[in-house]
């Protein structure tokens, strides 16, 4: 299996300068630095390919020992086209999060048994801003997306693909726009019967997606108020 961090855009919500996945969350251990601890006990290091765009410089200092794909079209390209620069390089199945992401090692372990393209979610209500899925009768996803208007809950930016959905995957993450996000290839997949994709659901696990300063403020809460080391 391999893991992608897209870690490429400006992040210019949280309102700092550096790269969002550069960001501190506990004594210096940035959000980057904790999601490659927690993927490589899954895939280990020389597994993680970090898509690097935005002073990419900092970042490659950071983490050198992971493989870097550069999104040379960053300021223009939104998460489909990003994902994609890593995609066209992996031939396995693949997990992959937003590099706003905070979560622990609960959170990758729900993927462990998946026989099924899947993706984290909870079953909370949530924003405007938030990617919102909806379910069919057998429980698989159908619909995806920021206007979704029957979301079930959010879509919290964890995700898995099997390597055989991945050409159909790689295909439609070519025909996007430059804007759209990758959620975007996977709803137009399985609405036209390409790809079953499953919830799964956070249940209790933490897990957090780390958009502006309440959102940082939040995760570094809950680290202090559980004594968590990171």
């Amino acid at each position: 299996m391999k893991a992608v961090i897209l870690a490429a855009g400006m992040g210019t919500r949280l309102g700092t300068l550096i790269p969002k996945p550069l960001t501190s969350l506990k004594d210096e251990k940035t959000i980057l630095d904790h999601q490659i601890d927690m993927l490589r006990e899954v895939v280990g290091i020389h597994n993680i390919i970090v898509i690097v765009g935005y002073k990419k410089e900092l970042v490659m200092e950071k983490v050198p020992d992971v493989t870097f794909v550069y999104n040379n079209a960053y300021a223009q390209n939104n998460t489909g086209k990003s994902l994609l620069t890593a995609l066209r390089k992996v031939d396995d199945d693949v997990i992959w999060t937003n590099g706003d992401v905070f979560f622990g090692p609960e959170a990758v372990a729900l993927f462990k048994n998946a026989e099924y393209s899947s993706m984290l979610v909870n079953a909370e209500k949530c924003s405007d801003e938030e990617i919102k899925y909806t379910l069919n009768d057998s429980g698989n996803i159908v619909a995806l997306s920021k206007e979704n208007q029957n979301g079930e809950g959010e879509a919290v930016g964890v995700n898995f693909v099997k390597k055989a959905d991945l050409p159909n995957f790689i295909a439609e993450l070519e025909g996007l726009g430059r804007q759209e996000y990758f959620e975007k290839a996977m709803e137009n997949l399985v609405q036209r019967g390409e790809m079953v994709l499953k919830p799964v659901y956070l249940g209790d696990v933490y897990c957090r997606e780390i958009d502006f300063p309440e959102d940082l403020e939040a995760v570094q809460h809950y680290l202090k108020e559980n004594d968590i080391e990171l």
